[in-house]
C-alpha cells in the first residue's frame, strides 16, 4: 500500500469513528440519535430482538424475517471475565418494555456458554413480567452431516423440531 493510501485509510477510519454513536435506545450503531431501524415507524415496537452485539443485527437483518426491533446488549454474561448483569444492558432493556409497550422478547444470543447464560439469566428476570419470552432454534446448518453434529447441536436440533406441512 502506497503511503497516500495508508494514510486515505487512516482518515476514513477516524471519521468514521467520529460520525458514528450508539442508538440512544437499542444501543446499535448508527449515524444520530436513533438508528435506522429505531426510526423507522414500520418496525413493530411490540417486539424485541435482544443480541450481543452490533453485528449480530446486521446477520438477522439479512434474513429479511424480522420486522421488529433490537436491543444490543454489549456482551453476554461471563463470570470468569468479570462480566455480570450490571456490565451488559439488562437495566436499559427493562426500562424499554413498558413505555414501548413490549409483548414479546426474542433471545437471539450466541449458543455459546455465555450466550447460553444469558438467555437463560434474561429469561427467568422477563418472564414474570407476563412477557412471551422465545429463544432462537438452534441446530444442524442445511447441508450438514448428522455424523458430523455434535451431541448438544442435535440434541437441539431435536428439541427445536416442528411439524412438517404437507
Amino acid at each position: 500500500m502506497t503511503k497516500e493510501d495508508a494514510v486515505r485509510l487512516a482518515r476514513a477510519i477516524v471519521e468514521v469513528k467520529e460520525r458514528t454513536v450508539l442508538c440512544s435506545v437499542c444501543f446499535n450503531i448508527g449515524m444520530g440519535e436513533r438508528c435506522a431501524i429505531c426510526a423507522d415507524e414500520r418496525r413493530d415496537r411490540s417486539v424485541v430482538c435482544v443480541v450481543e452485539d452490533p453485528r449480530d443485527i446486521v446477520a438477522v437483518e439479512r434474513t429479511r424475517e424480522f420486522r421488529g426491533r433490537y436491543h444490543v446488549l454489549g456482551g453476554a454474561l461471563s463470570p470468569i471475565d468479570g462480566i455480570g448483569p450490571e456490565q451488559i444492558r439488562v437495566r436499559e432493556l427493562l426500562a424499554r418494555l413498558e413505555p414501548e409497550h413490549v409483548t414479546e422478547v426474542i433471545l437471539c444470543t450466541n449458543p455459546n456458554l455465555e450466550g447460553e447464560a444469558t438467555a437463560m439469566y434474561l429469561a427467568r428476570l422477563l418472564k414474570p413480567l407476563g412477557l412471551h419470552v422465545t429463544r432462537i432454534a438452534s441446530g444442524l446448518p442445511v447441508g450438514g452431516d448428522l455424523e458430523y453434529a455434535d451431541e448438544l447441536t442435535l440434541g437441539r436440533a431435536l428439541e427445536g423440531r416442528r411439524e412438517v406441512a404437507t
